[in-house]
């Protein structure tokens, strides 16, 4: 079982883990190889999922150059536990871990910046392979593969707002100019501008910032290799399902519906857009919950 060790007790040897806890979601993420984040519904779901990524984690440390831990499952430590917020309930870790907050620096930051890089590349790999029409889920929806694509980059534009840059937006297609997209975060990552120039009241901490950016690559990458493989597949639920839910067997069929206002919303939902949460606005990452955009499926 994996359990808590304070920072100052974490064993030699340790891959540390950062465990993030909002109300209705938690994430947990591995602090040393950005990217390595999943998420559950409270920390022991968090940390099975964690377990169970680590297969699809390796390609990205082949791809990087890093030598992965074949134990580094049973290496895994936490090291610090942080109080999450609307982010984290929207569906994006969004807490700084301790460590995050200091300078950055080499060879650290070239090995972190190698991992980011290697997200990259295996978005680019998966996407390459997949087909255009992704599977739907049990109610028919979900992006197709080049509007996933299109979400990653859109989103990227809002993380590299955080550092300090403007960036527009480079067609999906458009190699040399998605190259040069990335070559721009990478730059501000190795020399970040300093506070009295960059625009954001509150800059993320380059260490955040690279385990953020990888974090979602990667939750879309994996999404679009579920989505393309149809053994992945979840089972159609049939009428018996749905009633045998609703006779207590499925606490979420039984759920009754929410409320509905004026215009088919929840009361006080605002209206319809991307930016009428405070918590997407501000975070940039995928929405959660019925007033967010698409969520993250995986």
């Amino acid at each position: 079982m994996l359990g808590a060790v304070p920072p100052s007790r974490a064993r030699s040897g340790s891959v540390d883990v950062v465990v993030e806890s909002g109300s209705r979601r938690v994430f947990a993420s591995c602090l040393a190889w950005p990217g390595w984040c999943r998420s559950g519904r409270d920390e022991a779901g968090a940390l099975l999922a964690l377990r169970q990524a680590a297969s699809r984690y390796a390609p990205v440390a082949a791809a990087a150059g890093e030598p992965w831990p074949p134990d580094a499952v049973d290496r895994l430590a936490v090291v610090e536990r942080l109080p999450g917020t609307a982010t984290t309930d929207f569906g994006a870790p969004g807490a700084v871990a301790a460590v995050e907050r200091a300078a950055l620096v080499e060879p650290a930051r070239a090995r972190l910046l190698r991992l980011l890089q290697a997200s990259w590349t295996v978005l680019d790999r998966v996407a390459a392979g997949a087909p255009a029409s992704l599977r739907k889920g049990p109610r028919g929806g979900g992006r197709d593969r080049d509007a996933v694509v299109d979400h990653v980059i859109a989103a990227e534009l809002a993380y590299a707002g955080k550092l300090g840059l403007r960036l527009r937006p480079p067609h999906r297609d458009d190699r040399d100019a998605i190259a040069t997209h990335r070559r721009a975060i990478t730059d501000a990552i190795v020399a970040p501008l300093p506070l009295s120039q960059n625009p954001r009241a509150q800059p993320w901490p380059v260490r955040y910032a690279i385990r953020r950016l990888a974090w979602h690559v990667l939750d879309h990458a994996w999404e679009i290799e579920d989505r393309s493989d149809p053994s992945r597949a979840e089972p159609a639920r049939t009428a018996r399902d749905r009633l045998a839910g609703a006779a207590g067997g499925d606490h979420l069929s039984a759920r009754p519906p929410p409320p509905r206002g004026r215009g088919g919303r929840p009361p006080g939902s605002g209206p319809p857009g991307p930016l009428r949460s405070p918590a997407w606005a501000a975070g940039g990452g995928c929405g959660r919950g019925p007033r967010g955009p698409p969520p993250c499926r995986r």
